[in-house]
């Protein structure tokens, strides 16, 4: 089969080569891949941040296929099958372990730039009716983390929920959240990505370069109340704020870091206004299974922005590093 290995710690070492095809456990099933998406959590793999230096290596923790294969002890599964499994194929459901943590799609394990893969049976989500397998690649990451957001934030009717930025997490959040009957804030450094945001029904958005202070414009936009959910896709440069703009009782969920990892930040707030931060590592099978079906029962539609080849793979991921995506970034496998 052709795989994608990454032999060192840079975009450069990630070459698209010739290997044998894995064959299942009886636990297992063998997988037909047709989309990766990619993810910050792929960067840094490729830079060798995080994950597997063991060669060859096998990058791309998001994907989506088909079964080909189903090993002697899998149940409830057939050949043909739509699936997606999650990024941490041993963590099926409840609260997240260190044992669940260990082996993870294309980081810790080989991941989806490949054409076929091998996964635990119990890691494996329907993909919606509706969706592509492009659309669906992006679910393990993105929408899983999204949706555990707004479950976490207790979203509902008359919620505010306040977005940083128009990755792919945002972005489902923001379509969860509309589901919800929330209120939506969104910023970003893109006035064409803000107008493309409100298209997918955003109610304000802020641009945060030409208005830094954000945080007082979801202040004054509530009546000083704040934002019932903060997602948290920034990290250091942007917590301050976070903490400034939450309402009473209200809910910082912590995803990301690409504004930096050392945090300093008053400890009052946090106090006064009883706050709850949450950080979350993506979300287990069981997770992955609950925004899969808030998809198909609200007919949310992936916001994919460009799709690359296959051979076109770290084209992809520089495109990703650029930050000039909007939603998610997408390799075709079939392409």
């Amino acid at each position: 089969m052709r795989a994608f290995n990454l032999t060192d710690c840079s975009l450069d070492s990630l070459k698209l080569v010739d290997m044998p095809m894995p064959s299942p456990q009886p636990d297992e099933v063998l997988i037909r891949l047709h989309a990766a998406s990619l993810n910050y959590l792929d960067l840094m793999v490729a830079k060798g941040r995080l994950g597997s230096r063991s060669a060859p290596f096998i990058p791309g923790t998001d994907g989506a296929g088909e079964i080909v294969e189903i090993g002697s002890r899998v149940e409830g599964w057939a050949v043909g099958d739509r699936v997606v499994p999650g990024l941490m194929v041993d963590w099926a459901a409840g609260p997240h372990t260190s044992a669940a943590a260990r082996r993870m799609r294309g980081v810790t394990m080989p991941g989806s730039l490949a054409e076929y893969a091998v996964v635990p049976a119990t890691s494996l989500v329907r993909i919606p009716d509706q969706l592509s397998f492009a659309e669906a690649a992006t679910l393990p990451i993105a929408a899983t983390t999204a949706w555990n957001a707004i479950v976490a934030g207790r979203v509902r009717p008359g919620s505010t929920v306040m977005l940083l930025g128009t990755g792919g997490v945002s972005l489902f959040a923001l379509q969860f959240a509309k589901a919800a009957g929330a209120r939506v804030i969104i910023s970003s450094s893109s006035n064409e990505k803000l107008a493309r945001a409100r298209t997918l029904g955003a109610d304000l958005t802020i641009n945060y370069q030409s208005t830094p202070a954000w945080d007082e414009v979801v202040l004054a936009a509530t009546d000083g109340i704040g934002a019932d959910l903060i997602i948290e896709t920034i990290g250091a440069t942007t917590f301050p704020r976070s903490l400034n703009a939450a309402a009473v009782s209200g809910t910082i969920f912590v995803v990301g870091f690409v504004g930096g990892t050392e945090l300093s930040i008053p400890v009052l707030p946090i106090i006064l206004k009883t706050l709850t931060i949450v950080g979350n590592n993506t979300g287990s099978t069981a997770n992955l299974a609950d925004a899969a079906h808030a998809i198909a029962t609200t007919g949310i539609k992936p916001v994919v922005d460009r799709a690359f080849g296959f051979e076109a793979a770290v084209e992809g991921y520089r495109f990703l590093e650029r930050a000039e995506h909007f939603g998610k970034v997408v390799i075709d496998l079939d392409a």
